[in-house]
C-alpha cells in the first residue's frame, strides 16, 4: 500500500517538519545545567525566606513540607474522602439497591446484594454493600448517580490506609456507622 494521500481515503496527510534541534538542546549537559539552575533558585530563595522569618525580618513564609502523620492534613469544605452510607430516621439504611452506584463506578469497586424490603413503601433494600478502598478512584460518581442520596463521601475521614487488602473492604454496617473498622496498626 502506498504512503500516498490517496491511498487514505478522504483523509489527507501531510508531513509536519520540525525546527532542527540546535546543538545546546541536543547536548544533554546544557540543559541538565538549566535544571540545576532553575532547583537551585527555588532552594535558595526559600533558605533565604526562612532565615528571615527565624530573625523576625517581615517576609514571605518559605515552602514547607507538611509532616503527615504528626500534623493532620487540611481538607478542603468539598473534598471527597471515605464513603459513608445515611439512614433514614427510623435507622435502616436508605439504600434502596438500585444498582446505579455499582453500575456507573468506572473502577467497578462496589458490590451490592438485594433483598425484599419487608415495609411497604420500599420495594427492595441492600442484604450487602462492599466497596472496596483499594480499587477506589474517588471520583465521586456513586454520589452523583444515587437517586434517593444514600451514599456521600464527606465522612472527612483521609486515613484509609491499611497493611491488607482485606482491611480496604467496607461492609454495609461500616459504612453506616454501626460498626468501627478495625484497622491494625503499625507494630512498634
Amino acid at each position: 500500500m502506498a504512503d500516498t494521500p490517496s491511498s487514505l481515503g478522504k483523509h489527507v496527510v501531510r508531513a509536519v517538519s520540525r525546527a532542527p534541534m540546535t546543538f545546546k538542546q541536543r547536548a544533554f549537559i546544557f540543559e541538565a545545567w538549566r535544571g540545576l539552575v532553575l532547583t537551585w533558585g527555588h532552594f535558595f530563595r526559600n533558605m533565604g525566606r526562612h532565615i528571615k522569618v527565624a530573625l523576625g525580618m517581615k517576609s514571605l513564609p518559605g515552602s514547607i513540607t507538611d509532616q503527615y502523620p504528626e500534623d493532620p492534613a487540611v481538607m478542603a469544605h468539598r473534598a471527597r474522602t471515605r464513603h459513608r452510607l445515611l439512614k433514614r430516621d427510623d435507622g435502616t439504611p436508605r439504600c434502596v439497591a438500585c444498582m446505579l452506584c455499582e453500575t456507573v463506578c468506572p473502577a467497578k469497586c462496589i458490590h451490592i446484594t438485594a433483598e425484599e424490603s419487608p415495609k411497604v413503601g420500599i420495594e427492595k433494600r441492600a442484604k450487602s454493600f462492599d466497596i472496596d478502598l483499594g480499587m477506589c478512584i474517588f471520583c465521586g460518581y456513586c454520589v452523583e448517580a444515587c437517586p434517593v442520596d444514600a451514599i456521600h463521601m464527606d465522612s472527612n475521614d483521609e486515613k484509609v490506609s491499611t497493611y491488607s487488602r482485606e482491611q480496604m473492604i467496607w461492609s454495609l454496617p461500616e459504612l453506616l456507622g454501626d460498626k468501627k473498622k478495625n484497622i491494625e496498626e503499625l507494630p512498634k
